[in-house]
């Protein structure tokens, strides 16, 4: 599952440039949480795009997560690229002020959203392109809020699995205290994924590469001296998040329907 990281960054960089053409913005725009797969994201942006054509926000909920605003902050000062800090916490609290909940996965998706929301404003103020954060681990087995941090234009991360991400952000120069820091969705204060999927992500990668890029069966994989629960697991979180990696499904009545026979070429005109 290794990577060559210099040939990795070459075609994630023009994949950027390139996207980023085609739809005719100079700019990128991306959250910067202050951890790992975020961290990447900007800094393969800025080489590719260079620093003045690069803005990120900072959105922390309250002062809960200072250290991860801190982190963000050196990445920035590091990259040299336009940065904003955005505390979410009276807009999420007034909703939940007139909308109660108990439920730290309900608080914690409308904080998601809520940066998105937000980042997606400044996109238009910025006139700049959102740049997606998430992994490939993470859209295979759904760890991520649909409409939320799953939302974007471009996802240059998202053919990377998690191991493969922080090969790559040793070979960018992220930081250290990052590349070393438990992987957040920044949920609540002390949330880890890990913790919250109750797998390693050194071992959600192993199965998913022999499930997905392999192409192995179940019985394959647990041949391979995986627990059967966890492939079993992983199985159900790929399957039951299928919906958060398409566009909403369209009734076809007309002979070109949109997502089923009409893609709109960029050559339309040529």
């Amino acid at each position: 599952m290794s990577i060559n990281s210099p040939f990795a960054v070459k075609i994630l960089t023009t994949f950027i440039k390139e996207e980023l053409s085609k739809s005719g913005f100079k700019k990128g725009i991306l959250g910067l949480s202050g951890g790992l797969d975020s961290s990447v994201c900007a800094f393969l942006t800025a080489k590719a795009l260079g620093p003045k054509n690069v803005i990120v926000l900072i959105m922390p909920y309250g002062r809960s997560f200072g250290g991860e605003v801190e982190d963000a902050q050196d990445v920035a000062r590091h990259l040299k690229i336009k940065a904003t800090v955005i505390d979410i916490a009276p807009m999420v609290d007034a909703y939940f002020k007139r909308h109660p909940t108990g439920n730290r996965v309900q608080l914690g998706n409308k904080m998601a959203r809520e940066r998105m929301s937000i980042l997606y404003d400044h996109s238009a103020r910025e006139k700049a392109l959102i740049l997606g954060t998430s992994n490939k681990t993470e859209l295979l087995i759904g760890y991520g809020t649909i409409h939320g941090d799953m939302a974007c234009a471009i996802n240059p991360m998202g053919d990377l699995y998690k191991i493969q991400v922080r090969e790559l952000a040793a070979y960018l120069g992220v930081p250290e205290k990052i590349r070393r820091k438990l992987p957040t969705a920044g949920l609540w204060a002390g949330q880890t994924d890990e913790v919250e999927i109750g797998l390693t992500y050194a071992e959600i990668d192993q199965v998913l590469y022999y499930l997905v890029d392999e192409r192995e069966s179940k019985d394959e994989v647990i041949t391979r001296g995986f627990r059967k629960a966890h492939v079993e697991k992983i199985l159900s979180l790929i399957k039951n998040s299928e919906f958060k990696r398409q566009m909403p499904p369209i009734a076809k009545i007309s002979s070109r329907t949109v997502g089923h026979d009409f893609l709109y070429p960029y050559n339309w005109d040529k």
